[in-house]
C-alpha cells in the first residue's frame, strides 16, 4: 500500500479492502464502492471504467480473473415495495435480507466488455461472461455464458480434468 493510500485511509477518504492480494491491477475510472466487503484475489486485473459495488452482501472476486471495460458488478438492490415512502429515501436499515445477496466470481474467469453482473450470482471457475452479457443466474464452472438462453461448456470434461493437472503441475503454489 502506497504511503498516499495510508494517509487517505487514516483521513477517512479510502476505505481499504477487507483483503487485497498481491498483483491486483485496476485500471483508470473504476468505481469501487462497499469496500470493505470486497475482496480481489491475486493476479487479477479489474478493467477501466468498472463499478463494482458491494452493499450489505459480500463480493468476492477470486485469483486470475479478469475484467474487460465498463463491467458492473453490484450485491445490492433497492427495495420497491414500500407504499408511502420514495425509492431514493430507503436506507439500508429498510432493506430485505433479499434485496442484498453476495456475489462470487471462482479462480480464472475472464468478464467481458460491458457485462453486467446482479446480485445473489456465482460465476464458476473458468468460466467465461462475454461482452455485453446481463448474468441474473449462476454459470457453471468451465462455461461460456452468452445469455441464460445461451450457454455452452467451453471444455469437455476430460479437457477440464486435464487442465486442472496442467494448471496443478504449471502452478503449484496456486493449489495449497
Amino acid at each position: 500500500m502506497s504511503l498516499k493510500e495510508k494517509i487517505m485511509i487514516k483521513l477517512g477518504l479510502l476505505t481499504p479492502f477487507k483483503y487485497k492480494a498481491e498483483d491486483v491491477v485496476i485500471r483508470r475510472n473504476v468505481s469501487l464502492q462497499g469496500r470493505e466487503n470486497m475482496s480481489i484475489g491475486t493476479k487479477t486485473y479489474i478493467g477501466e471504467n468498472n463499478v463494482l459495488y458491494a452493499g450489505k452482501a459480500p463480493l468476492t472476486i477470486g485469483n486470475y480473473v479478469m475484467t474487460g471495460p465498463n463491467v458492473t458488478i453490484i450485491t445490492g438492490d433497492h427495495r420497491i415495495d414500500l407504499v408511502g415512502e420514495y425509492m431514493r429515501n430507503v436506507t439500508n436499515e429498510m432493506k430485505m435480507p433479499e434485496n442484498d445477496r453476495p456475489v462470487v466470481i471462482e479462480d480464472d474467469v475472464w468478464i467481458g466488455a460491458g457485462a453486467i453482473i446482479l446480485k445473489g450470482v456465482t460465476i464458476g471457475r473458468g468460466s467465461v461472461i462475454s461482452a455485453g452479457a446481463i448474468v441474473r443466474k449462476d454459470v457453471p464452472p468451465y462455461t461460456i455464458f452468452y445469455s441464460h438462453e445461451n450457454i455452452r461448456p467451453r471444455f469437455t470434461p476430460r479437457q477440464i480434468e486435464e487442465h486442472e493437472k496442467m494448471l496443478k503441475d504449471k502452478y503449484p503454489e496456486d493449489f495449497n
